[in-house]
């Protein structure tokens, strides 16, 4: 398939996640001023890090649903709910106000990556292409594009109040660019319409334990090294912004390496290398002696987890027939996702006890545990 064709496949999928991109980047880079606009501790910081897993689960179950009844239509006005969660910011001056913003923050994004993630399984299946990588790199690009722009703001003195505004905006952008009133035309197989889910749960279970170690590692290391290169460190203020925005460019450029290696490897293979790589980068990251050290950990994670997501979303598509798929990558997104918010929440309180070190070498350790998990779901 042409790049000009898989483009054209992947254009309201990938500007749906390019605002998600825009969402984690602004937050990850801005990370710092937010949490002294609350006046949030490193403990209270983690605490309400985990408001938006709970949002998360209530996203997962209501993502099926709605892509059913709203069809192509559902993945633009998920965007729209991002730009509407960004002006919630706009008024977290303490710790509750700051739950509250991330809480409906988390559900709407999580809404709008699942629906963008089902869209893009049918569509593989549908026309057997890979599509993941591709879609995926964009979010990475949106997310290092924001991340590196707010390290400019924050240099030159812009806050919280003032970036705001021209986040939401941009995801406004993306809703109208990404808008499409056709879904894509999805069957039913008569092998699956009275399969029973139980046949599906081992599969859920191994794809979500993959994703959460993933997402753990992910948001772990681009909600945290900001900090770390700035307060263990004692980088200057903005500077700490370049580690979220180099994970966001990292793994961009390995998702579009991974678009090409997954025919060449297999999903399995690749998550296996991938994995290897984020365990060295977590470990560098945690016995960096300077910023430019904790780059080269970010390098390594963001290239490690760069593929892992969206190779266990295609495996999840292929081992799970039609009527079902909607459902299966919804519960191992719910399993998985808690990962994306479990990390920094875990991160804050390691902080606590042992300092930021001691966070990035349990990264180190979680990222090892995808290796045995993804061996035994190669096998269902």
């Amino acid at each position: 398939m042409s790049a000009f064709e898989s483009l054209r496949l992947s254009r309201s999928s990938g500007f749906v996640l390019m605002a998600t991109g825009v969402y984690w980047g602004g937050l990850a880079g801005m990370m710092p001023d937010v949490k002294a606009q609350a006046g949030a501790s490193d403990a209270e910081m983690g605490a309400v890090l985990l408001a938006p897993a709970a949002a998360s689960v209530l996203a997962m179950g209501v993502a099926p649903w709605a892509s059913d009844r709203f069809g192509g239509r559902v993945l633009p006005l998920a965007t729209l709910l991002i730009a509407g969660a960004f002006l919630l910011y706009l008024t977290a001056f303490s710790v509750p106000s700051l739950a509250i913003a991330l809480f409906l923050g988390g559900f709407a994004v999580a809404f709008a990556d699942m629906t963008a993630n089902v869209r893009i399984a049918h569509v593989e299946v549908e026309r057997d292409v890979h599509l993941m990588n591709l879609n995926h790199a964009a979010y990475s690009f949106a997310f290092g594009i924001t991340a590196l722009i707010i390290a400019f703001l924050r240099q030159d003195g812009w806050a919280v109040s003032d970036i705001v505004p021209i986040l939401a905006g941009m995801a406004l952008l993306y809703a109208v660019l990404g808008w499409d009133s056709k879904g894509p035309v999805v069957g039913d197989d008569e092998d699956e319409v009275n399969a029973p889910t139980s046949r599906v749960w081992p599969v859920v279970l191994l794809a979500g334990l993959v994703l959460f170690c993933s997402f753990v590692v992910e948001n772990a290391t681009e909600a945290w090294s900001a900090l770390h290169i700035e307060r263990t460190l004692g980088a200057p203020v903005g500077e700490g912004s370049f580690g979220p925005a180099l994970l966001g460019f990292v793994m961009g450029a390995g998702r579009l390496s991974g678009q090409a290696l997954s025919r060449r490897l297999g999903a399995e293979r690749l998550i296996l290398s991938s994995a290897t790589l984020a365990v060295v980068g977590g470990i560098v990251m945690a016995a960096a002696q300077s910023p430019g050290m904790v780059h080269i950990g970010v390098i390594l994670a963001g290239l490690g987890v760069a593929v892992i997501v969206q190779s266990t979303n295609s495996i999840i598509g292929r081992k799970v027939r039609t009527r079902l798929r909607a459902w299966a990558i919804s519960r191992a997104w719910m399993f998985g996702l808690m990962g994306f918010f479990v990390g920094p929440a875990m991160m804050g309180g390691l902080a606590e006890v042992g300092g930021l070190r001691l966070s990035f070498s349990a990264v180190a350790v979680i990222a090892a545990a995808i290796i045995p998990a993804i061996l035994a779901l190669s096998r269902r």
